[in-house]
């Protein structure tokens, strides 16, 4: 894992002008309308139930960061042509058969406001859905011939699996320490933020100083979504988030905001949380009572700071950049995720 935010000194007086949310995603809008249309079309399997899943995900509503800052980075270092705007479609259908993995192992019910893939197919459907989304999104990027996208992109994978068995290893464990909260966001998010930048990179021949400093920013980045990500799963509203509030908890995981509560909880505070672990609902503890605890322990705004540590580094990596419209993009980019409210 990268080293800690604090003790940098900020160096942002080279951003120009901050773009709207609006003005970053026009810069890429075009881009991004042809990866819809590349997702569209890799999404089409020879098994019926596979495409229709596979379409079901896209459809439902995904922000498309990824590929988005995939483009970004891809336009920042010269151009986003078909190199770029395949791999934005392959980082996207990785990212969906995580979701779905990850879904299937969380028995979650829904995301993004509808029934989770798992409920609509079934677990065993829906692993091999996965599994072949995953095969599809290397067969394309395999057309690429280009040894260096594979790498980055066969690391990521392999991130991504070890940060779910690590993560799986500590469900229902109450003595979680920020550092593990750490290392799981670094393997779950923060390697795909910056597999997206490094990519986008590659597509824009950038050399491989930009390349890595482009992933350095994406990387903290990817924590700060990661950690607002926690934050908003005890913050947020149930028809904002798309997904019941309160479901980290109750799947087994203890993340960065109880952490941060739990170093302040009484024993019948600690107690209340096990009880919650152990019992995988909150028929015994009802969920306001956690979220008040996290509350007036200051678990939330803890959280929040923590997130902003990292946006404040990946500020100052892309204030370091000859100023333009793209370099003005991706600093905004670190406002969009630490003030989002979903």
């Amino acid at each position: 894992m990268r080293g800690d935010t604090l003790g940098f000194p900020m160096e942002t007086e080279r951003i120009g002008p901050v773009l709207s949310a609006f003005e970053i995603f026009d810069l890429v809008r075009e881009d991004l309308a042809l990866v819809e249309k590349a997702i569209d079309v890799e999404s089409v399997a020879s098994v019926e139930t596979v495409t229709t899943i596979s379409r079901y995900l896209q459809q439902s509503g995904g922000k498309r960061l990824r590929p988005a800052l995939l483009l970004l980075c891809a336009r920042f270092s010269g151009k986003a042509g078909d190199m770029a705007i395949q791999l934005g479609a392959v980082v996207e259908m990785i990212h969906a058969a995580t979701l779905v993995h990850d879904d299937v192992i969380d028995m979650a019910q829904s995301r993004r406001g509808r029934p989770s893939a798992n409920v609509q197919w079934g677990n065993h459907t829906c692993v091999l859905a996965g599994d072949w989304l995953y095969m599809q999104a290397f067969q394309s990027a395999l057309r690429e011939r280009n040894f260096h996208v594979l790498e980055l992109l066969i690391s990521l994978t392999q991130m991504m699996v070890e940060g779910e068995l690590i993560q799986l290893d500590r469900i229902g464990r109450i003595d979680i320490s920020e550092a593990d909260c750490m290392e799981v966001a670094d393997r779950k998010t923060a390697c795909l933020f910056t597999a997206c930048a490094k990519l986008g990179a590659v597509s824009g021949g950038a050399d491989t100083p930009t390349e890595e400093k482009l992933g350095e920013f994406a990387w903290n980045l990817g924590m700060a979504f990661q950690m607002i990500d926690d934050m908003l799963d005890y913050a947020s509203q149930e028809e904002t988030l798309g997904k019941p509030v309160g479901g980290d908890l109750k799947e087994g995981k203890v993340t960065l905001p109880l952490i941060y509560a739990l170093e302040k909880a009484t024993p019948a505070e600690r107690q209340m949380v096990a009880t919650v672990l152990n019992d995988r609902n909150y028929e015994a503890v009802p969920f306001a009572a956690i979220h008040n605890m996290i509350e007036r322990h200051g678990g939330i705004q803890r959280t929040r700071e923590r997130a902003q540590q990292f946006t404040d580094r990946a500020r100052q990596l892309v204030a370091e950049f000859p100023e333009s419209p793209y370099q003005r993009a991706l600093c905004t980019l670190t406002d969009l995720v630490t003030e989002r409210d979903r």
